[in-house]
């Protein structure tokens, strides 16, 4: 039987706590072996950055926990009870880029997500009342009437970060959350991720290529092609793996 060497996991604490776990995950496309052998554990109230250089597959293993890209192994998720169910998974993806013309309101966006409500109509206040409610998970509220074109790049985060809220998942996946916003967008929005796992008690598994963010994680998952280190950012960015491998990549962990 396989060792779980994956972020140090004692069988015996995931029946403490809710737990995605993923066991011997591979995706293959034709001949090509995007992913082999992937293994780890996610525990709610667990912030974990996915890093890897370009190529490395962290696109494939999201879509794979989506349920969108056929994979190997397995991905299981239970409740602290021990309960084994779907997960619900709230998902944002790198930051879309709208025109700045574009009259489509936050308002107009989020009803579209969360209703089959026609924009093009009146929306009525109860509606309304409910994007409030949403956007105020994450201190948005202000947002609602503005253009999704005019948002900054940390407030489209916080936009797409309520929209992946609702309804509450057990997990939360971001890819690239940092892309287009500037330090102090970057420290709010951190301050905001910590704020929900807490508040809801769900995990996040963030993908970044910008490693200043590692140390305000709580584990790192070094990826290429397989888990290649799993640990403590300390434990991660000291590896013999991460030098080796970013010595050759020039620093940078690219999108997968």
């Amino acid at each position: 039987m396989r060792s779980y060497k994956h972020i140090g996991v004692k069988p015996t604490e995931c029946e403490r706590s809710c737990c995605l776990r993923v066991d011997h995950l591979g995706v293959r496309f034709g001949n090509d072996e995007i992913l082999k052998d992937v293994g780890f554990h996610l525990h709610c109230g667990e912030l974990i950055a996915l890093i890897g250089p370009n190529g490395a597959g962290k696109s494939s293993l999201i879509k794979a926990i989506l349920g969108q890209m056929p994979h190997t192994g397995t991905i299981r998720f239970h409740t602290a009870g021990g309960a084994r169910l779907k997960p619900r998974i709230g998902y944002v993806p790198q930051s879309p880029s709208f025109d700045k013309g574009d009259p489509v309101s936050v308002l107009d966006l989020f009803v579209c997500s969360i209703s089959g409500y026609p924009v093009w109509l009146p929306i009525p206040k109860a509606l309304r009342e409910q994007v409030r409610a949403c956007l105020a998970r994450v201190h948005g509220e202000d947002l609602i009437d503005k253009r999704v074109g005019m948002l900054s790049g940390g407030e489209l985060q916080r936009v797409l970060l309520a929209m992946a809220l609702e309804p509450l998942p057990h997990i939360l996946i971001l890819d690239e959350p940092f892309s287009g916003v500037d330090v102090e967008g970057e420290r709010q929005l951190f301050a905001l991720l910590d704020e929900v796992r807490n508040s809801y008690d769900l995990s996040i598994l963030l993908c970044t290529h910008d490693f200043t963010t590692l140390s305000l994680m709580d584990k790192v998952l070094l990826l290429q092609k397989e888990l290649l280190k799993a640990g403590t950012p300390e434990e991660v960015t000291a590896s013999e793996e991460f030098q080796k491998l970013f010595s050759v990549t020039g620093g940078n962990g690219g999108a997968a």
